[in-house]
């Protein structure tokens, strides 16, 4: 079953489930990105409740955010550790990006969780970082509205195009676009590490790079990805030089 089958059948709890796992930092196979643009893209056409789905996606990201700092607090501190790595979240970066929320508070955490290819370090960082609660889940909040915002404008925007170039198309052509914008999205993703780390190894920027395309796909996303060195990976840079 597709995505669009399986949001035709399970509607708006089904775009709550995924997003609450994804959250938490179950790696499920679908952009997060893609499931705010498909959520958007169908209440535009009626399918779904606008207010109800952005709510649904928040409450979403804010829980499934605060299980995954407490987690990462917790039991989930030796995991992230361990096997964080084929996501790109390693040590160093969650060290970097610990230290940089610390000194910048609220908004400082809200632009790091509304940033693509940060926002999976950020959340663990935080954790690791031992930010308090509250601040973390007011900066959480911030960042995940400014993020839904964004993709919802996006999805309304770009919805009633993608339904007229659809209805031109099969199932079948539909899915095989989906798939290779998913495909260039990665190959995208992989480009933008290999440039801000070119002494990383393939396996490494791999892993960073299949993190962020985690998280997002789409273009703006990607732009947003292209300077994240200038928030995240610059000061380690410096510091090793």
């Amino acid at each position: 079953m597709d995505l669009e089958a399986f949001l035709d059948t399970y509607g708006l709890a089904a775009i709550f489930g995924i997003m609450l796992l994804k959250s938490i930092g179950v790696p499920i196979p679908i952009p997060a990105d893609v499931v705010m643009l498909a959520a958007s893209a169908r209440a535009v056409s009626g399918r779904l409740n606008l207010g109800a789905a952005f709510v649904a996606l928040l409450v979403a990201l804010a829980v499934g955010g605060v299980i995954q700092f407490s987690l990462v607090r917790g039991v989930g501190r030796g995991l992230i550790l361990r096997y964080g790595r084929f996501l790109g979240i390693t040590a160093q970066r969650l060290e970097a990006v610990a230290r940089r929320l610390e000194k910048g508070g609220v908004l400082g955490i809200g632009l790091a969780i509304l940033t693509p290819g940060v926002r999976s370090v950020a959340v663990p960082a935080c954790g690791l970082a031992g930010i308090a609660l509250a601040r973390f889940t007011v900066g959480l909040v911030v960042g995940s509205v400014v993020f839904l915002a964004l993709h919802f404008f996006l999805g309304a925007l770009g919805g009633s195009l993608l339904g007229q170039i659809g209805q031109g198309l099969s199932p079948t052509m539909l899915l095989v676009a989906v798939i290779v914008l998913l495909v260039v999205g990665f190959a995208v993703w992989y480009v933008i590490r290999r440039r801000q780390h070119p002494h990383d190894s393939p396996r490494e920027v791999l892993a960073a790079a299949a993190g962020a395309w985690h998280e997002a796909t789409c273009p703006v996303c990607l732009a947003l990805g292209a300077v994240e060195r200038l928030q995240v990976d610059l000061p380690v840079k410096q510091r090793t030089h």
